[in-house]
């Protein structure tokens, strides 16, 4: 056995190395290939380039005629440039003389500004008004200087009659008006976050319905075909949500009805029974987000020989994409193991462990060799 072992091993080194040759031959025959093509896109690309050198000589060729004719327009261009200039120095100096007259302008400008000045503090002593309080005002025509006297002596004693103004008034309320605009904002910004705060949540309970109705869905589906390899193909089950307009609070109802019993709850069934359903909905749950190790412990202890034989045949399923890890003294199981662990007290107080790798050895062909 281990002449043939090493005869085998060698054989699959020569495989693998021939494997590798092959694939370095087709390797080498695309590199070839994409020379040949490359090589194919140059001598194209060069007969482009000749055709464009050739297009480029003829536009020199052009571009040269154009060039005299250009250089004749510049000369003319120029005579009428010399024109305009002679304009523009014209312009200048007729803008000179605006400057001038603009300068004299503005010194008349702030004369008046300085009378008006005068004016104003006049009436601020006089009448406490200033300027801009009476730009608006509109006058009554035909009234004489004696009228108008007379109606200035009477707003005068009305405004000496309305006694003294609180000058602290308009401070005090300013310091309102600025504490009830803190206030307001305040209030709008704590009205804005709680909106903004209650279509979070509304967006986070659509997003969490969602994605829980569909890996509900999806669970659903698995626990069906997971029972049904467990049981039979006319076995029931089914998971059922008691509150499906509220699915985030709603309690779930597992369905588990083996073929030939009707059991009204889930506590009806036998232990097997309960144990297989439970397998069931743990692979389910599994298949929806699956985990490199399982453990079960103990599990098959409840189960018949039948039973035993599925629980195996779906571990040995699901053992392609994770690993197992059972804890069992039932022997049908440890015979259907890839690797077994026992674990002894080789003295008083002290654990060992024992490994056995069943994967290396076939089985029936040892039986059938020790039996010949």
């Amino acid at each position: 056995q281990n002449k043939v072992q090493t005869l085998e091993n060698e054989l699959d080194f020569l495989r693998r190395q021939k494997q590798e040759l092959l694939t370095r031959t087709q390797q080498d025959k695309q590199a070839i290939r994409e020379s040949s093509e490359e090589e194919t896109g140059l001598l194209q690309r060069i007969a482009t380039l000749k055709e464009a050198l050739k297009e480029a000589y003829d536009q020199k060729q052009e571009r040269e005629a154009k060039l005299s004719d250009a250089e004749q327009n510049y000369f003319h261009a120029r005579g009428k440039i010399n024109e305009i200039e002679e304009a523009l120095r014209k312009k200048s100096k007729k803008q000179q003389d605006s400057q001038i007259l603009i300068n004299n302008l503005k010194d008349k400008l702030n004369e008046l500004r300085y009378q008006l000045s005068t004016i104003s503090e006049r009436l601020h002593i006089e009448f406490g008004m200033r300027l801009e309080d009476i730009k608006e005002l509109e006058l009554p025509e035909g009234l004489s200087l004696e009228e108008l006297q007379l109606k200035v002596d009477r707003l005068r004693n009305r405004l000496e009659n309305y006694g003294e103004i609180n000058p602290l008034a308009v401070e005090a309320y300013d310091e309102m008006k600025e504490r009830y605009d803190n206030i307001s904002a305040q209030r709008d910004d704590i009205l804005q976050a709680k909106e903004d705060l209650l279509e979070t949540i509304r967006e986070i309970e659509e997003t969490a319905t969602s994605q829980f109705m569909e890996a509900f869905e999806k669970v659903r589906l698995y626990f069906q075909d997971v029972f049904r390899s467990l049981f039979t193909e006319d076995d029931t089950c089914d998971l059922v949500l008691l509150d499906p307009e509220n699915p985030l609070d709603s309690k779930i109802e597992i369905i588990a009805k083996p073929k030939g019993k009707r059991p009204q709850t889930i506590s009806q069934l036998s232990g097997g029974e309960k144990t297989l359903t439970s397998t069931a909905l743990l692979f389910a749950l599994y298949l929806l987000k699956p985990a490199p190790f399982c453990i079960f412990d103990e599990v098959d202890a409840p189960l018949d020989d039948a039973n035993i034989e599925k629980f195996n045949k779906i571990i040995k399923k699901f053992s392609k994409d994770s690993q197992f890890i059972i804890v069992t003294h039932n022997k049908q199981t440890m015979a259907a193991v890839d690797t077994i662990y026992g674990v002894y007290m080789h003295e008083q107080g002290v654990s060992g462990v024992a490994p056995v790798d069943f994967r290396n050895y076939d089985h029936q062909t040892l039986l059938e060799s020790a039996g010949g």
